[in-house]
């Protein structure tokens, strides 16, 4: 059973044969995977994003803080 992962690229479908979505992997080494699973969760959980504006707002802000950090 293949891995559900994003696959938004050519290079996600082969990173995901692999065994790891490309995505995935940016997303922890940014420090916000838990940020990231509690916004799955919600949009599992509510089937709308709209319904989930605090933990996207998280999950951005985190993301933010961390390209910050990189420049």
């Amino acid at each position: 059973m293949a891995k559900a992962g994003h696959g938004w690229s050519g290079t996600a479908a082969a990173a995901e044969e692999e065994g790891e979505d490309p995505l995935d992997a940016r997303i922890a080494r940014s420090g916000c995977l838990e940020q990231h699973r509690q916004l799955q969760e919600c949009m599992a959980e509510r089937r709308d994003w709209r319904h989930c504006q605090e933990q996207v707002r998280a999950f951005g802000a985190c993301m933010a803080r961390r390209q910050q950090q990189r420049q």
